[in-house]
C-alpha cells in the first residue's frame, strides 16, 4: 500500500514538473510576443508580467508540493493546461497583429501595372499567335508605356500588328466595336472606366483576353513624418483603391479622404473628397499622366497614391503627412472572416439592380451581406439618384459595419483569420514605431477623440478628361466648399475645432 501511494506521489511529482515546464514555457512566448509588438506602455507591460509570473509560481507551487489528492491534483493540472493555452492563444494573436502591423508599414518600392490585348468574344483570334497580321487600337497619349511594352513583347515573339492610334478611349472603343480594329490595347486599370461608360457596360462579357503581360513602375509613396506623432498634429491621406489585379496593382482611388489628427486635442478631422471631383493633376509619373491636366480626381489612383497625395495638396493647399491605402476588392476577404455584415437601409432606398453584385437585392431595414454582397453594396451609384453621394454613405456603412464586428468580443473566435484578410488589405507609409506609439499613447491616456466631417461639394457637369481624352460626369467644385475645408483643415492643426468655422 505504502509502495503504491510512493509511486503515485512520483508519478503526481513527475506530472507536476512537465506540466509546470508547459506553464512557464507558454508564459515565455506570450510575454515574448507582448515585448516584440511593443504596444503595451512600460507600465502596464511590467504589471502583466509580475501578473503572469506570480501565477505560474501559484501553480508551480500547487503542482509540485502542495496538492497530494488525485482528484486535487487533477483539478490543478487542468486549471495549468487552461492557462497554458491561453497563453499560448494570446501569444499567437499577438504574432498576428505584429505580422499585421508589419505588412500594413511595409510598402512594396515597385507598383504593378497589367496590360491586356482585347477581341470580342465573338473573334476568331483565340491565342496569342492568331493576332499575327490583324489590326490593333492604342491610345495615342495615355498609358503609353504599357503599349510600348506588350507591343514590344509582340514583336519579339515574330508577331507584328498593324496600329491604329487614337486620342482618346471612346474613340478607340467605338472603331472597335465598328469593326474598324480586331483588337486593341487596354490598361486592365481602364476597365472599370469602360464598363462606367453606358455605352460600354457589358464590356467585361463581350470581350475576351489574348495575350497580358505586365511591368511594375517605382513606387515614390514616401512619408513627410512629423516629429512626434503623439503631440505633433499631422495628415492622412485615407485612399480606397478599386484595383482588380492584386494590392500591388495601382488603381483608381474610389474613397478619398484626408483624416486629420491633433493628439494634442484629441480631434480628428475627416474631409471627403468625391471620385468624380474635377481637379488640376499633380503627376508623379510619366505614363500618360499629364501635368496640370484636368480631370477626375478618382483618375489620379491610376497613376500611384503619390499622384493622388499631390493632387490632393494641390487642391487643399496642405502638406500630407502619411497615405493609408485601402484595397477594396480585399475588403471581402474582411467580411466574410468576420462572418457578414448588416447594413441598415433607409426606406426608398431599397434596391435589386446592382452593377458589381448581380442577384443581390437589399430591402429597407437591417440586411446582412457576405463580402461579395459588401462589396457590391458599396460601389454601387447608378441604381440611385443622388448617385455618387450615396455610394460614398454605402461605403461608410460597410466600413462601419467592419469596425463594429471587429471590435465586437466574437473577433476572439476567428481573430487569426481576420488578421490575415486585413494583412492584404491596408497599407500605410507610417512607420510600425509610428503606429505602436499611437497605441501606447492610447492605452496610457485613454483620451476621448472628438470625431468632426468635412466634405467638399459641387456641380454636376460633363467635361473633357484627361485619362479618357474624352468628355465625362465630372463634379465642378464649389471653390467656397474647397476653401472652407482647408480652413477647418488648418483650424485643427492649430488646436481649434473645424466647428468653429463658418
Amino acid at each position: 500500500m505504502k509502495k503504491n501511494k510512493k509511486k503515485t506521489n512520483r508519478v503526481g511529482k513527475v506530472f507536476g514538473i512537465l506540466f509546470s515546464i508547459l506553464l512557464v514555457a507558454a508564459t515565455m512566448y506570450l510575454l515574448f510576443q507582448l515585448v516584440k509588438l511593443n504596444v503595451l506602455p512600460t507600465k502596464l507591460l511590467f504589471l502583466v508580467t509580475v501578473v503572469f509570473v506570480l501565477l505560474d509560481l501559484i501553480f508551480i507551487l500547487l503542482l509540485c508540493f502542495m496538492t497530494k489528492g488525485v482528484v486535487s491534483k487533477l483539478i490543478c493540472i487542468i486549471f495549468t493546461i487552461a492557462l497554458a493555452l491561453g497563453s499560448c492563444m494570446g501569444g499567437y494573436y499577438m504574432s498576428k497583429t505584429g505580422n499585421l502591423l508589419t505588412n500594413m508599414t511595409n510598402i512594396v518600392k515597385n507598383s504593378k501595372n497589367t496590360v491586356s490585348v482585347i477581341v470580342k468574344k465573338s473573334s476568331s483570334i483565340k491565342k496569342k499567335n492568331d493576332l499575327a497580321g490583324h489590326s490593333v487600337g492604342v491610345l495615342n497619349n495615355i498609358g503609353t508605356v504599357g503599349t510600348k511594352k506588350i507591343m514590344k513583347d509582340l514583336s519579339n515573339s515574330g508577331i507584328e500588328m498593324e496600329k491604329t492610334q487614337y486620342d482618346s478611349m471612346t474613340a478607340m472603343l467605338e472603331a472597335f466595336y465598328n469593326g474598324d480594329v480586331d483588337a486593341i490595347v487596354i490598361n486592365e486599370t481602364s476597365r472599370d472606366q469602360i464598363t462606367d461608360m453606358e455605352a460600354y457596360a457589358k464590356f467585361d462579357s463581350n470581350t475576351r483576353v489574348v495575350y497580358q503581360t505586365s511591368y511594375v513602375v517605382e513606387n515614390t509613396d514616401k512619408a513627410n513624418a512629423v516629429s512626434n506623432i503623439t503631440t505633433t498634429p499631422f495628415n492622412v491621406l485615407i485612399s480606397g483603391s478599386d484595383s482588380r489585379g492584386g494590392f500591388d496593382e495601382n488603381g483608381r482611388s474610389d474613397v478619398i479622404m484626408v483624416a486629420t489628427v491633433n493628439p494634442k486635442t484629441n480631434t480628428i478631422l475627416l474631409t471627403s473628397i468625391p471620385r468624380d471631383f474635377y481637379v488640376t493633376t499633380a503627376c508623379d509619373a510619366a505614363d500618360g499622366c499629364m501635368e496640370g491636366a484636368l480631370d477626375k480626381i478618382t483618375h489620379t489612383g491610376i497613376h500611384g497614391t503619390n499622384t493622388t497625395k499631390r493632387t490632393v495638396e494641390k487642391l487643399l493647399g496642405i502638406d500630407i503627412n502619411y497615405t493609408f491605402k485601402v484595397g477594396f476588392d480585399t475588403v471581402t476577404d474582411i467580411v466574410d472572416a468576420v462572418g457578414g455584415v448588416d447594413v441598415t437601409v433607409e426606406p426608398g432606398y431599397e434596391c435589386s439592380n446592382f452593377l458589381h453584385a448581380p442577384g443581390l437585392s437589399v430591402t429597407a431595414g437591417v440586411n446582412h451581406l457576405n463580402g461579395e454582397q459588401a462589396l457590391g453594396y458599396a460601389r454601387e451609384r447608378y441604381a440611385y439618384s443622388e448617385g455618387d453621394r450615396q455610394r460614398t454613405k454605402n461605403q461608410q456603412q460597410v466600413l462601419m459595419a467592419i469596425v463594429n464586428k471587429i471590435t465586437s468580443p466574437a473577433i476572439v473566435t476567428n481573430y487569426a483569420s481576420i488578421m490575415d484578410s486585413m494583412s492584404n488589405t491596408f497599407s500605410t507609409t507610417m512607420s510600425n514605431d509610428e503606429i505602436t506609439s499611437l497605441i501606447k499613447y492610447q492605452l496610457n491616456n485613454n483620451p476621448k477623440w472628438t470625431m468632426e466631417q468635412s466634405m467638399v461639394d459641387g456641380t454636376g457637369d460633363t467635361l473633357m478628361c484627361a485619362e479618357l481624352g474624352d468628355a465625362a460626369y465630372v463634379m465642378v467644385p464649389d471653390q467656397s466648399t474647397v476653401t472652407k475645408a482647408t480652413k477647418k483643415i488648418k483650424a485643427v492643426m492649430n488646436g481649434q475645432s473645424s466647428k468653429d468655422i463658418e
